[in-house]
């Protein structure tokens, strides 16, 4: 070697230099912070009169004033400018939360030129400071403090779709959030369906679940709005959803089924979802209806539920027999997976084509079943009793209504203490209605107790609710009036005369009348009518029968109107057209 050293001693020296210069860099390493610390003490500063004027500067040259903003502008665009533009991390999260803070305070429009810095950090490599600035841009677009079409003009598309990717859930809301936002202009709508949507329909063709969990999760959120929902539409966004529901990835699934379900509320948009060929919607969602992950089936059931208020939907959805799934779903220990199924199964009994069928596949049975279970949630009893009431309206589902406890499951619902006053009405109304059909009206009058009694008389003094009243009322007043009946009712006349007293004087005929009924029904038993008698309730039916007398012999007075020849809504100057 030309240094005159050996081979060994030139090897030696080598690895001598490469430790020495290690041990230098990792020295540096160490003690960059605490220089860094060091020069920003005014201990260190060459005038700590001039670092203090600094600070003052740079802090009113970044001025949340609106109008000191304004006199400041071209300051504080050099300053954001400066900071925006620097390899320094601390300085640009420095201009991040400058404009978050701004974006809290801003009640006027943001000059165009203070948008330029939001781009430099929106492509920092800092995370931090992407996410600060992405919330700061929501803000400012939800308080139209920024030109929308300005933002989309700058490219902020691009990075906000790359934040997206980013696998940070802030940064990811918050970037969905300006897409969205920018989506809701009509002037961008092309750019954003060309520069945001049609990008995440690409990325959610993706081989890469984890590329696909971030795409469906995008589009799912760029289904909360109208506009958004037809912009997606518009961009082929549909078939892509649905074809999403076949994946392998869980978390795809329960996203894109998600944004489904939000794209199904609006029933304009049915036909387009329903032109995606043969049944392929509806046939996914009854095949993750029976997933074994929980979410996703009652997510399945909420969009089918949803679809199924357009007739043609539940129709298909017949075809494909969706009955048996959702009644293995009903035998579940799980009280959500019950609650979907059932909610989905009382929308399709509500069509009456539907009906004859469902009877015959045995879902009577099936909520017979699960009002006697000891869990029996509000949901479930408010969706059974409109399954028992629609399906009962047919000659087939009376027999099955008796046949299959669902009237022991009602009347053991009757006396849950815990159930709020809108369940009570809908199963008081279930009740009501059942009553009015002969065999089940003879069938509760046999299995209806002394408690069940006692609740519906105390369910009718709740004037508070005069719904819940009138149901209560109605079922005790179809009661078959047998001497066992009226043995149940003698403990309770005095609370019952307390009620039909308020009957008597409400203003709404309904009330009227069914006070006069049960007093009828009533009065055949001595012990009711002893009661009556001389009593206020009394004095009330012979002021309730002055005035019926009086109105109609006020009535027969009036001698009914001869037809006009002239219609009595036209304007005379239209009368011989």
């Amino acid at each position: 070697m030309a240094s005159g050293f050996c081979e060994d001693c030139s090897r030696l020296l080598e690895e001598f230099n490469f430790h020495l210069r290690k041990v230098c860099r990792e020295f540096e390493r160490k003690i960059k912070p605490i220089s860094r610390e060091l020069c920003e003490c005014t201990c260190f500063s060459v005038s700590p009169e001039s670092s203090y004027l600094r600070r003052k500067r740079r802090k009113r040259s970044l001025s949340l004033n609106d109008e000191e903003l304004q006199l400041h502008e071209e300051e504080s665009l050099q300053t954001l400018s400066r900071l925006s533009a620097s390899e320094d991390i601390e300085l640009q999260k420095t201009a991040a939360m400058f404009y978050l803070q701004l974006s809290h305070h801003l009640n006027s429009p943001l000059p165009d030129a203070l948008l330029e810095p939001v781009m430099n950090l929106l492509l920092s490599s800092d995370l931090d400071v992407q996410k600060t600035i992405s919330l700061s841009l929501v803000n400012l677009l939800v308080k139209n403090n920024v030109c929308r079409a300005s933002v989309v003009e700058m490219g902020m598309l691009v990075p906000l779709l790359d934040l997206i990717r980013s696998g940070d859930s802030s940064a990811q809301s918050h970037s969905c959030a300006c897409v969205c936002l920018l989506a809701s202009s009509e002037s961008n709508r092309e750019a954003v369906m060309l520069e945001g949507v049609k990008p995440l329909l690409a990325l959610a063709k993706s081989y890469d679940p984890r590329e696909q969990q971030v795409a469906s999760w995008a589009l799912l959120h760029l289904t909360h709005s109208d506009w958004s929902r037809r912009l997606l539409g518009d961009a082929g966004g549909f078939p892509v959803l649905v074809l999403l529901l076949q994946g392998s990835d869980s978390e795809v699934q329960f996203y894109s089924c998600s944004a489904l379900c939000n794209i199904s509320s609006a029933r304009e948009l049915h036909r387009k979802l329903l032109s995606i060929g043969s049944h392929f919607l509806l046939k996914s969602l009854l095949t993750l209806a029976s997933s074994s992950v929980q979410k996703k089936s009652m997510q399945a059931c909420r969009c089918l539920q949803t679809l199924s208020q357009n007739d043609l939907i539940q129709e298909q959805l017949m075809e494909l027999d969706c009955v048996l799934p959702l009644q293995s779903l009903l035998k579940t220990s799980s009280a959500e997976w019950r609650e979907s199924a059932v909610t989905l199964l009382s929308a399709l009994t509500s069509h009456t084509p539907n009906k004859a069928v469902l009877v015959s596949e045995g879902l009577l049975e099936e909520v017979g079943q699960l009002l006697l279970h000891p869990t029996c949630s509000s949901v479930i009893i408010t969706h059974s009793c409109r399954i028992i009431t629609d399906l009962s309206s047919c000659s087939e589902g009376q027999q099955a209504v008796m046949e299959a406890r669902c009237l022991s499951g009602l009347l053991g619902a009757l006396l849950s203490p815990s159930l709020t006053d809108d369940t009570l009405i809908h199963l008081t109304s279930c009740l009501q209605n059942l009553m009015t059909q002969h065999p089940l009206q003879s069938e509760l009058s046999v299995m209806i107790t002394s408690e069940h009694v006692s609740r519906l008389v105390k369910l009718s003094g709740r004037s508070q609710n005069p719904q819940l009243s009138y149901n209560s009322a109605a079922v005790i007043s179809r009661l078959e009036m047998t001497g066992e009946t009226l043995q149940l009712l003698k403990p309770h006349y005095v609370a019952m005369l307390e009620y039909l007293s308020v009957f008597l004087q409400n203003k709404d005929l309904k009330f009227q009348q069914l006070g006069l009924v049960t007093i009828s029904n009533l009065k055949t038993d001595g012990d009711f009518s002893s009661l009556l008698s001389g009593g206020e309730v009394e004095d009330q039916l012979r002021t309730l029968h002055d005035q019926t007398e009086e109105t109609r012999r006020l009535l027969q007075t009036i001698q009914p109107l001869s037809p006009s020849p002239v219609h009595p809504l036209l304007p005379p100057h239209q009368w011989l057209r």
